[in-house]
Formats: structure tokens, C-alpha cells, sequence
């Protein structure tokens, strides 16, 4: 995939104009390089471009594909349109989010709260898992979203009592290490429990990270490697954001009695995980187009967590330190940063994470002259909304206020969404079929 291939919409124009000056031309040409730099991080992710040099020789007996997450879709494809023998399989993937395959099936479900689809597809992968031998292949396919995709609950609970825990959890303002924690230790697929059901047969899992550190027991609740986590850490998880139901989960996590298979299991000698694709990559990819440019790139982090508004901040005095004293970068520059924060729930409004970062954003800097931001979900969607994300640009508080919307009420309100909404500023790109987690860029005239 090249930068070529997402179609942004919103207020900017999508090409630099040629001799940028000041003014609105000046703030048009830095939201084309902003979108820019954000198209060539989703890029770097396609799996069309970065799967196919991971891809195992084939076996000496049957290849079975099996997987879940939102790039689910795309990494089907790309595993169809490169392996040279037969092959079969079944990958569930978000709404939305799906491709056309045509020997492994590819089914979509609800993400991020589970539904019925999810828990149906995961008990078939659990199915063809059954009953393999050591002269076969498992290629799982494995990317961000794939948790609340595999939606498999374990002996004495239901679908309901995962959704009730789910959507507690996201209002909670858990990270999602805690979050994939609980989830493992509900599942019946998780936590290592697909690799154990694939033994004897070699397991090779191709990961798309979309999680602080890359951790491929935290992506997608790492249904093929080892568990270094327990039921009590499960339990304190939901105690520490006092989740206090439903009784059955409670009741599963304090008996303890169904632990995932740990880090060393013999389960796991004959499985290899390869990671395809990172934050980092992505990263790396965008400060090549502030290269080319003539900006100077400033790589802040790539597991950077905790509340979006407060990260904002954080964000916000380093933008404005560079703007004044030239430190950690000269301007012209931009600092970038990936990572998956949080928002603890508290008001009604709309949207995800990125658009509630960027109007915390917009608060802190108060319209600073020089500095314009975009921050998005490298998968397309922003929460459970139909934009990827936002640009900010300095006057936005003014045309804001023009408009008659208070930056501060909805903020206060979780309703980023609105804000960004109000004055054209969204960025709708539609599925990317990938996810390499949130991106953040802030450039500094």
C-alpha cells in the first residue's frame, strides 16, 4: 500500500501547494503533510507489503489458517495471493473490516464489546485446531482487536457476563495490558489455549502489534504463547476499577481452577511467533516523509499510555518548549509518537481516544500560532466512531467559538468528536485493514 491509496476526507486540500507562505496556505499545506505522514504510517503496516517475506516454507502435511483481528482480512489475503500449496482456514475480523479470500474464510464480528458472531467463529478456529499432527502447519494470523474477536468464553460463562465485563472495562480507563489480562483468563481460546489445542503441529503466528512493548502475550490476548498472568491478577484487575460482576466471572477468577498455560508449557515447543509489523516501523515511516520535507522528526515513544487529556499535556509543553527555546528539536520539526491511551468515561459525548487527545490538545496550547497536530487510529476507526481521527490546526478554538461550540464543555463531556465535527476537521479514511495501534504527530513552525 502506498500513501496514494487512503482517500482522507476533511476540511485540508490533500496536496502541499508549492510555495507555502503564511496564513491559511501555510496551514493548508502543514494538515496535507500531517495526513501525509499518517498515510505513509498505515502504509508501512499493509500486510500486503510487510507479510509474505515471514511466510514459512510449506509442510509436509495440511497448512490450516486460523486468526482474528481487524488486519485478519488483508493478512488472509496476502497469505492466499503467496502460499504455493493447498490451504484452509478461517480468520474473523471486525465489521467492516473483511476482504475477499477464497480458501480461507474470513468472517466479521462486533469489536471492541463481543457478540455472538465472535463466540461462533472462535468455537470453529477452536474446532480445526482439533486433531493435527506433527506434519502440520498452523499459520495463525494475529492483529489488534483479535481479543474481543475471539470471543470464546470459558466453562460457566456467558457472552452477556463477557460483554458486561468488556464495557466496564473500556470505561474504566484500564490500560489495555489490564484489560487483555481479564480477558485471557475468561476465554476458553486465549491465553495460550489455541497453541495447546493446535499440538503436536507447528504453530506459526504472524503478528501485527498494535500494543505497548509488542508483547505477543498482549496482542489480541495472545492466544498462541504463553501466559505470564494469573486469576488473582485477573481479579485485582477488576477490583483496582472496582468491577464488582457479574457474580459468575467473579466466582471463575477466585477458584482459580482454569489457569492458561504458562511461559515454558510443552504445549508451546513446536510454536514461533514472527512480528510482522510494529508501532515503530510506522513511526520510522512517517518521519521519512518530514524528512523529504526538509522537517526535522523527533520520535517521542511508540508505548507511550496513560489518559489522553493527560498525555495531551505532556504533549502540549514539549510542543511549546520546542516552539520557544528550540529543545528537544529546532523548528521546523515534528514530534511523533505512537502508543494506545486511555479516557476514562465520565461525560456523554463522542469519541474515541485520539479525537478526546487532540481537543485536550487544542485546550493546552490555546490556539498557539505555529503549531498544527493530527492524532488517529491507524486502523481507520476511533473508538466506535466513523473517523480515524482529527487535525488540529491553530486557529481551530477561534473558528470553534465562531461556530458557537465551548472547546472546554465538551471536553468535559468525552465528546472530541463534536468539536472536530463542527469545524471540518475529522480525518475519515474507512477501515485501513491493518493496526499498528494510535498515531500522533505535532508539527512545530
Amino acid at each position: 500500500m502506498s500513501t496514494q491509496d487512503l482517500t482522507f476526507s476533511g476540511r485540508s486540500p490533500t496536496g502541499m501547494p508549492t510555495a507555502p507562505t503564511t496564513g491559511s496556505a501555510l496551514a493548508g499545506s502543514d494538515a496535507a503533510l500531517l495526513r501525509e505522514m499518517f498515510a505513509a504510517a498505515i502504509a508501512a503496516a499493509a500486510p500486503a507489503t510487510c507479510l509474505p517475506a515471514f511466510l514459512p516454507p510449506p509442510p509436509k502435511g495440511r497448512t490450516i489458517v486460523l486468526g482474528a483481528g481487524k488486519a485478519g482480512g488483508a493478512m488472509a489475503q496476502a497469505v492466499e495471493q503467496h502460499w504455493p500449496s493447498p490451504l484452509t482456514g478461517l480468520v474473523v475480523t471486525r465489521y467492516g473490516h473483511g476482504a475477499p479470500t477464497r480458501r480461507i474464510e474470513v468472517v466479521e464480528a462486533s469489536h471492541p464489546v463481543p457478540d455472538a458472531a465472535g463466540r461462533d467463529a472462535a468455537a470453529r478456529i477452536l474446532t480445526m485446531a482439533q486433531g493435527l499432527t506433527a506434519d502440520d502447519l498452523v499459520l495463525c494470523l494475529i492483529s489488534g482487536g483479535g481479543s474481543a474477536l475471539l470471543a470464546l468464553p470459558a466453562e460457566g460463562i456467558t457472552l452477556e457476563d463477557k460483554q458486561q465485563v468488556n464495557k466496564a472495562l473500556l470505561k474504566s480507563g484500564a490500560t489495555i495490558t489490564e484489560m487483555n489480562c481479564v480477558r485471557k483468563h475468561l476465554s476458553a481460546i486465549k491465553g495460550g489455549r489455541l497453541a495447546a489445542a493446535c499440538a503436536p503441529a507447528q504453530v506459526i503466528t504472524l503478528l501485527i502489534s498494535d500494543v505497548p512493548g509488542d508483547d505477543p502475550s498482549v496482542i489480541a490476548s495472545g492466544p498462541t504463547v504463553g501466559d505470564p498472568t494469573t486469576c488473582a491478577d485477573a481479579l485485582a484487575i477488576l477490583r483496582k476499577y472496582g468491577i464488582d460482576g457479574p457474580a459468575s466471572v467473579i466466582a471463575h477468577l477466585e477458584r482459580g481452577h482454569d489457569e492458561t498455560p504458562k511461559p515454558g508449557d510443552a504445549c508451546f515447543a513446536r510454536a514461533e511467533t514472527r512480528m510482522i509489523a510494529t508501532p515503530n516501523a510506522s513511526l520510522e515511516a512517517a518521519a521519512a516523509v518530514a524528512r523529504a520535507a526538509g522537517i526535522t522528526p523527533l520520535i517521542l515513544g511508540d508505548s507511550l499510555e496513560g489518559e489522553s487529556r493527560e498525555v495531551a499535556l505532556v504533549h502540549a509543553g514539549i510542543a511549546r518548549h520546542a516552539a520557544r527555546h528550540g529543545q528537544p528539536a529546532r523548528p521546523p520539526c515534528v514530534l511523533l509518537s505512537g502508543g494506545e491511551t486511555t479516557v476514562t468515561v465520565r461525560g456523554k459525548g463522542r469519541g474515541g481516544r485520539n479525537a478526546e487527545f487532540l481537543l485536550a490538545l487544542a485546550v493546552a496550547l490555546d490556539g498557539h500560532p505555529g503549531i498544527s497536530a493530527l492524532a488517529g487510529d491507524t486502523d481507520g476507526i476511533d473508538g466506535t466512531e466513523d473517523n480515524a481521527g482529527a487535525v488540529l490546526l491553530p486557529d481551530a478554538l477561534a473558528r470553534a467559538a465562531a461556530a458557537g461550540v465551548n472547546a472546554k464543555a465538551l471536553l468535559a463531556n468525552n465528546d472530541g468528536y463534536s468539536f472536530f465535527q463542527a469545524i471540518g476537521d475529522l480525518v475519515v479514511t474507512g477501515p485501513t485493514l491493518t493496526n499498528v495501534n494510535d498515531f500522533r504527530a505535532i508539527l512545530i513552525r
